[in-house]
Formats: C-alpha cells, sequence, structure tokens
C-alpha cells in the first residue's frame, strides 16, 4: 500500500511538467520537417543570364582660373593719421586781462578779424616815473644848451683876446675846454631824451595793441582764452588761438625700416579712412623723416619711419586726427596679362615658374613663365600665356582608376 502510493505522482510533480514540454518541442520540429520538404521539392526557377554592364565615369572637376588683361600695381602698405599742413598761431602781445573772446572752436574766420580783446594792466608808476624822466632832463637839457651858449661865447671873446695878445695861454685853453665839456654833455643828456621817447612810444604802442587779430584765413582749431583771463607777454609760449587752412591736411604714415627704402619722393599715394567707407584720396609723397618714429627701434622693436604727403580737402570731409590705410604705389602697369597669385605655385631651383594649362577636353600641357610685378592677389604675366588661357591651381590630378562593372539583369 506504502509502495503504490509513492508511485502514484501528482500532477503539479516537477517530473511530469519536463515530459510535457520535451513532447511539445518534438511536434513543432517535425511539422517544420514537412513543410522543409515541400519547398525542396518545388521545381527552381530558371536562371536569368547575367550581361555585364560598366558603370560610366564621372569627368573628374578641376580648379581653374582663366588668364585676363587688367590693371595691376605694386603697392607698400602703412598705417598713418592726418595732421594739419598749414597753421599759425595768435600769441598776446600785452599784458593785460581778457575782455572778450569773440570766437569759438570751429569758427572760419578771414585773415585780421577780431579773435580777443584784451583790457591793458600796464604799470601806471613805471609809466608815470618814465615820463617824469622825460622832463627832468629835457630841463637839464635846457640848463646844459645854456651853459654851451655861455663857454660857446667865452671861447669866441678869449680866441680875439689871443689874436690880440690881450690874454694868457691858459685863459684860452681853458674856454676851450669849457666848451668842449658843455657840448658833450649836451649830447649825452640828448641821447637820453632819445632812447627814453623811444621807451615811450614802445609802451603807447602796447597800450593800443589790445586786439588779438587772426594771422590768416581759416578755422579757429585751438582757443586758450577765455573772458575774464589774465595774460602776460612773460608766459610761456602758448598762443591763445590757433588758425589752420583745412582746405589740405597732412597724412603721416608709419612705414616699416624693410620698405622704406623703396620709397621714392613724389611717388603716388592712396589711402583710405574708415570714417568713409569705400572712399579713396589721392597724394604725392613729400617727405621721409630721417629719424625714426617715436616709440620705435626701442627695446627690440620694430623700426618705423614717418613718410609725409597732402592730400586735398576743399569740402573739409577729412578732419585731422583721423586714421587712414595708406597704400603707396611703386610700380603699376596697365591692360597687363593677369594671373591670380594662387595659380602661381612654387618656383623651381633657377627661381622659374611653371604652370599646367587646359584645354577643352581636359588636356594638360605645361608652360613656363615670365613674370613681372607681383601683389598678394596678382602677378603680370609678361611672356608664356595668352589672355584666356585655362591654367590649373594645384598639381595635375592623376587619372580614376576603373571602377568595379555592375551585373544588371536582361529581360526574358
Amino acid at each position: 500500500m506504502r509502495t503504490k502510493q509513492a508511485m502514484v505522482l501528482s500532477a503539479d510533480h516537477p517530473l511530469r511538467r519536463r515530459g510535457a514540454f520535451v513532447m511539445l518541442s518534438l511536434v513543432i520540429i517535425l511539422s517544420g520537417s514537412v513543410v522543409l520538404a515541400q519547398v525542396l521539392q518545388q521545381p527552381a526557377p530558371a536562371r536569368m543570364p547575367a550581361t555585364a554592364v560598366a558603370a560610366p565615369v564621372a569627368p573628374v572637376k578641376l580648379d581653374t582660373v582663366t588668364v585676363q588683361r587688367g590693371d595691376i600695381q605694386d603697392t607698400i602698405g602703412a598705417a598713418g593719421k592726418l595732421q594739419l599742413f598749414q597753421y599759425a598761431d595768435a600769441y598776446a602781445q600785452v599784458a593785460g586781462q581778457v575782455k572778450d573772446v569773440t570766437v569759438a572752436v570751429g569758427d572760419m574766420v578771414k585773415a585780421n578779424s577780431l579773435l580777443v580783446e584784451i583790457s591793458p594792466t600796464l604799470q601806471p608808476a613805471k609809466v608815470e616815473n618814465n615820463r617824469a624822466h622825460m622832463a627832468r632832463l629835457r630841463a637839464e637839457l635846457a640848463d646844459q644848451r645854456a651853459q654851451l651858449d655861455f663857454a660857446e661865447l667865452q671861447f669866441k671873446r678869449q680866441t680875439q683876446l689871443k689874436a690880440q695878445n690881450a690874454t694868457r695861454e691858459d685863459a684860452f685853453e681853458s674856454s676851450r675846454m669849457a666848451l668842449s665839456s658843455a657840448r658833450a654833455r649836451t649830447d649825452a643828456i640828448d641821447a637820453q631824451i632819445h632812447q627814453l621817447e623811444a621807451t615811450l612810444k614802445i609802451e603807447e604802442e602796447n597800450r593800443q595793441q589790445t586786439q588779438v587779430l587772426a594771422p590768416i584765413a581759416g578755422t579757429v582749431v585751438t582757443l586758450n582764452a577765455r573772458a575774464g583771463q589774465m595774460v602776460s607777454t612773460s608766459q610761456p609760449a602758448v598762443p591763445l588761438v590757433r588758425i589752420a587752412d583745412l582746405s589740405k591736411l597732412t597724412v603721416a604714415a608709419r612705414v616699416a625700416e624693410n620698405d622704406v627704402t623703396r620709397l621714392r619722393i613724389g611717388m603716388p599715394a592712396t589711402f583710405t579712412t574708415p570714417g568713409y567707407p569705400g572712399r579713396h584720396w589721392s597724394g604725392k609723397l613729400r617727405q621721409v623723416l630721417p629719424v625714426p618714429a617715436d616709440g620705435s627701434a626701442e627695446h627690440g622693436k620694430q623700426t618705423f619711419y614717418i613718410v609725409l604727403f597732402e592730400v586735398n580737402n576743399a569740402n573739409h570731409d577729412l578732419m585731422s586726427g583721423m586714421s587712414t590705410q595708406v597704400q603707396f604705389v611703386v610700380a603699376q602697369a596697365a591692360n597687363a596679362l593677369l594671373l591670380p597669385a594662387r595659380a602661381l605655385g612654387v618656383p623651381d631651383a633657377a627661381g622659374a615658374y611653371s604652370v599646367n594649362l587646359v584645354d577643352s577636353k581636359q588636356r594638360f600641357s605645361s608652360r613656363k613663365l615670365k613674370i613681372g610685378m607681383r601683389n598678394a592677389r596678382e602677378v603680370q604675366v609678361l611672356s608664356g600665356l595668352a589672355e584666356g588661357d585655362q591654367v590649373l591651381v594645384g598639381p595635375v590630378p592623376m587619372p580614376p582608376a576603373a571602377l568595379p562593372s555592375k551585373s544588371i539583369a536582361a529581360a526574358p
């Protein structure tokens, strides 16, 4: 009884579940085998003959440039500033107090027009002292002239007595010396009077020089005077007013020492300024200052030199202090054969250049060139090329490798 119960397995025993799983797997495998056998028994479709067709080769895209005619310039670039070309300063001619200022910075004035008026403050005591001294000298001169007249009479009388042997020799000589002394004192007093008259005249003219006038026609660019200000002729040389002619300005350009030796007096120069994009001004080189510019050639810094030229400014568009980008034209050519510099390549050991031409069928041929002037963008071709030639940029490309053919099924 006990053995029979042990042999009986419950429905959820693990062995019973494993057996069910194995039976299900066998059923699935048998079903798949039947389906595969049916597929293999069907006749295979006839294979279509394959025709090999080569894929077309795409043309190689070349980077070329065209030789054209145009104008070219060899230039030297430099940065600069606009400065005043012609100006004049007006100073105080008398000591005193500024009474009135009739102009302001930016005003246009004519020559000899009133700028500043000054009330003189000459020392009254000095003026009165000079006048009193003049009166005293004139009184002394009158007294001395009376003494001179008396000395002349005495000498004349002694001369007559000597002719008659009626006087002593010492009396005659004494009268002659008295006359000479009187004349000398009279001349000395007269000279002092002339000197004092000149001093009084200067003082009087200074009294009348109370107006500061414009030395030239132009524009007021500096004003150092204000009403109530005290001025003196003994002060440092600070102008009260500066007048400038703005119809012409000077460009002061800083040129590096490597380029300044290529510059020549009279060569053309052009410049632009940020205030007027797209506009160009021109002039001719006037002077190269022979000393280094301030702040250069010190402590290992690069040396620069100041180069000057003038520019017309009739409309007053340009102003002093504006920054400029200058181009000095070293050489130029018109209607020249031009090739972009990027197509020139590297020269050979002899310094000659060669380029590759491309025809309409993308065939290449090498040409040796003779070039003239050049700049950062273009070079002048003197020989070796013609207008319209197509020049390859870079090396000649390798021919494309054969591409594998594609099998395309033909129609039945």
